[in-house]
């Protein structure tokens, strides 16, 4: 059986990007980038809704060479959507139109390579939702963007306890958290869970 990550960056205060700041908010430096490109961290299967296909297959065409993307464009890629078109263009992906859910837990029973999500935001919390995910790993940059942030990563989430299984300091300022996530019935503490 095939593992599941959540594999996402963010910021301090809980975002996946910020209006006017550069990719990885300008912060990636040499050991993160070795750790990127490392075929270790590459010997998986990205899964990704259709905006974050559409957002990385652009950077994947303008900047070929750019940290991590010829890395993602050599993987096996899978993207769930009922809006995009087959062909895809972006090399090495797959279409899948029906029911995401049911279609990562058959991956999760066949296929020969681990799973891991990149960025998909919605998709992620429908796998967590659904008790798919076995690791929640996110990067942790050193910036509040509170300002100018979007995409808030865990609205809409269902309380989840983590169990810290790795940490690793990059650059001496980016952190890398690992968990197992276990999705909470109701409050902490709460003996009439249901």
């Amino acid at each position: 059986m095939s593992s599941l990550t959540v594999d996402l960056i963010i910021s301090l205060d809980g975002y996946a990007s910020a209006e006017g700041w550069p990719g990885f908010w300008g912060m990636e430096g040499p050991e993160y980038l070795a750790w990127i490109g490392d075929p270790a961290q590459n010997a998986h299967t990205s899964l990704m809704g259709a905006t974050t296909y559409r957002l990385m297959s652009g950077f994947a065409q303008e900047a070929p060479g750019e940290a991590g993307l010829a890395e993602l464009t050599a993987m096996p890629k899978v993207v769930f959507s009922a809006s995009l078109e087959e062909p895809l263009t972006w090399a090495n992906t797959e279409l899948v139109r029906g029911d995401a859910v049911e279609a990562v837990r058959e991956l999760k029973e066949s296929h020969p390579r681990p799973l891991r999500t990149i960025g998909s935001l919605s998709l992620a919390r429908s796998l967590l939702l659904a008790g798919l995910v076995d690791r929640y790993r996110v990067v942790v940059f050193p910036v509040i963007t509170g300002a100018t942030g979007s995409e808030r990563i865990f609205d809409g989430y269902p309380d989840v306890a983590l169990e810290l299984v790795e940490s690793r300091l990059f650059d001496g300022r980016l952190q890398l958290l690992e968990y197992v996530p276990t999705v909470l019935d109701g409050p902490p503490g709460d003996d009439d869970r249901s």
